[in-house]
Formats: C-alpha cells, sequence, structure tokens
C-alpha cells in the first residue's frame, strides 16, 4: 500500500510537470512545489519580479553592467507607465540542466528543443548575462530603446531575451539571430 502511494505520487508529479507544456516556452520559469525541486536559489523566478529585487538570485546575480543597464533603463521606462519584470535571469547548471531536459521531451529532439532552450555549458543565463523581461509593453519599449542602454534582444524568436552589448549604445544593436540555433555561442 505504501508502495502504491509512493508511486501515485510519483506519477502526480510526473503528470503535473509535463501537463503544463504549450505550443511555445513560457514566459517564467514553471514552479515545482514538491520535493527536491529546483526554487528560486537555483533561479526559478516567483511572479512579479522586477529588475530592482535584490533579494531573488535570478536577479541578484546577474552581471552587474546588465543589472546597471536594466535598472538605468526601467527608471527611463517608468516615466512612460512601463515595468521591467524579470520572468528569467540567472540560472544554475542544475535549472537550466533540467529547462533543457524538458525542452527535449516537449519538443521531442535535441535540436528541436535547441530552437527554445540552452544547455547549462551554453547558457548566458548560467553565467548571469542575459535576462528574460516579460509583458509585451516592456518588450516592445526595449525594442525601441533598448540599444540606447546597450539592450538588445538577440533572438527573434524569443521578444523576451535580451543581452547586454554595449557597442549598441553607439552603433545599435545587431542583426538578430533567427534563432539559438544561429548562435555561435551555441556550438559548443
Amino acid at each position: 500500500m505504501v508502495v502504491m502511494a509512493v508511486m501515485t505520487t510519483a506519477l502526480a508529479c510526473q503528470a503535473q510537470n509535463s501537463s503544463s507544456s504549450s505550443a511555445a516556452p513560457p514566459l517564467k520559469a514553471p514552479r515545482s512545489e514538491h520535493r527536491g525541486a529546483l526554487g528560486e536559489a537555483d533561479g526559478a523566478v516567483p511572479d512579479g519580479v522586477t529588475v530592482f529585487d535584490d533579494a531573488i538570485p535570478a536577479v541578484a546575480n546577474l552581471d552587474p553592467d546588465l543589472l546597471k543597464a536594466l535598472r538605468k533603463a526601467a527608471t527611463d521606462a517608468a516615466d512612460d507607465g512601463v515595468e521591467f519584470y524579470v520572468t528569467g535571469g540567472w540560472r544554475s547548471p542544475g535549472y537550466q540542466k533540467r529547462l533543457h531536459r524538458e525542452a527535449v521531451a516537449k519538443y521531442g529532439s535535441e535540436d528541436e528543443a535547441a530552437r527554445w532552450v540552452a544547455t547549462a555549458a551554453t547558457s548566458p543565463h548560467v553565467s548571469g548575462d542575459a535576462v528574460d523581461i516579460g509583458h509585451s509593453k516592456a518588450t516592445a519599449w526595449l525594442s525601441k530603446d533598448g540599444a540606447e542602454y546597450g539592450l538588445c534582444r538577440i533572438y527573434r524568436n524569443e521578444p523576451w531575451h535580451y543581452e547586454l552589448r554595449t557597442s549598441a549604445i553607439d552603433r545599435g544593436c545587431s542583426r538578430m539571430y533567427a534563432d539559438p540555433t544561429q548562435d555561435p555561442r551555441m556550438q559548443k
């Protein structure tokens, strides 16, 4: 009976994790409440986190120059009534590995998953060099004004993903890659 209860609980957790898939990747990391789950300390982001939330590791562990640029842009965007919510930031290698495994399961192959989720060895999230910004007003604002702060969208298929490119302040952002599979950094 105990074995049955453990198996039922495990299957329920597995079903809950797999039932959250959709046609496109989520704009924020899924939160798991079961034992042994990776959480905020690994980079999971709760709802409502902004670029000013230093208590959240996904924000606090971002590259200091990226964080400074984000905060300056967010302060200026607030004058336009726009708030920057963080839906993804720094992630531990373990958390990135989990996201990658889930993407492979969701999309059916390593090649297709690579269009949406990098490995722990290649992800700029693991090094704190990338941030995912939520809400369409914020991403629209960054698309228009982000280069002034060196904040550039890197992938056409990920309107939420931004990285710091200080050269963009003078020259504008470089042409975007179609998706991460086109980025030479992901070829490791």
